[in-house]
């Protein structure tokens, strides 16, 4: 069993983050820090991302197996979990399969219903990079610029691309199978599961992930939980108000 790759800071009750799709526990880096100061933070690659390993096979039951083999193997009794976007899917799926195991529940921006594919442009663009001829960061850019037109965007996906030899550069997560598997990506919560434990569901004011369509089901997976926007923010809410998104967790856990 491969053991998902992570970076551990604080002390401390643990608290688990889980990126959304195409990013890594990087991302999370100056969030983590802030945490580590009440939590022990565990920064985690999901598979397929990061330094975490690749594997063809790619769906949420495995990715909360990854996690489940994750926590035995750091010999962790209690957890609370933030995830965004398909890391909040994660979260939710992990909470409802393993409550014993759960303290306290955090999903940013992402609801329990299904998502049809989106991602579509992106994968697209990321496919049509060719590493042998597009040799360099400029390169790579300039290729993902041709379908690719948010800025913040596109940072966020050159961050993915590191020197995986002197003379190759490479993508960190793993493109063929996440092309492959992407409708996996928006795949509802099983119906009829729920977890009874305190959880918080946290939207950007300017993103639809989260509509006031999705308050019932909301409630029926998570009896106990609170919906609060974070202002001035997209789905990517905890880069645009880091600070909100902040306060909001740790008055939520405390």
């Amino acid at each position: 069993m491969q053991i998902l790759h992570s970076t551990i800071i604080g002390k401390g009750e643990p608290l688990l983050i889980l990126h959304g799709y195409f990013g890594m526990s990087d991302n999370w880096k100056t969030l983590g820090n802030k945490f580590s100061s009440n939590f022990e933070v565990h920064l985690i690659d999901q598979r397929n991302h990061g330094r975490s390993f690749h594997a063809d096979e790619f769906d949420y039951e495995l990715l909360v197996e990854d996690l489940h083999s994750y926590i035995q193997h750091h010999n962790l009794k209690t957890i609370n979990i933030i995830g965004h976007s398909m890391g909040g899917k994660v979260a939710m799926l992990f909470a409802v399969t393993y409550p014993e195991l759960m303290h306290k529940l955090i999903v940013a921006d992402i609801s329990p219903k299904y998502y049809k594919p989106h991602h579509e442009t992106i994968l697209a663009a990321l496919n049509s990079v060719n590493f042998s001829i597009h040799n360099t960061r400029k390169k790579i850019e300039e290729v993902l610029q041709m379908d690719i037109k948010e800025p913040g965007i596109l940072q966020f996906l050159l961050k993915n691309v590191y020197r995986k030899t002197k003379t190759e550069l490479a993508y960190r997560f793993n493109l063929q199978s996440l092309t492959i598997n992407n409708p996996e990506v928006g795949e509802a919560l099983p119906s009829f599961t729920f977890f009874e434990g305190e959880t918080l569901f946290l939207r950007g004011e300017n993103s639809n992930y989260i509509t006031e369509n999705e308050h019932g089901l909301i409630e029926a997976h998570f009896p106990n939980s609170n919906i609060i926007t974070v202002k001035n923010a997209g789905h990517w809410l905890h880069a645009e108000n880091a600070t909100q998104f902040f306060n909001e967790v740790i008055t939520f856990l405390a």
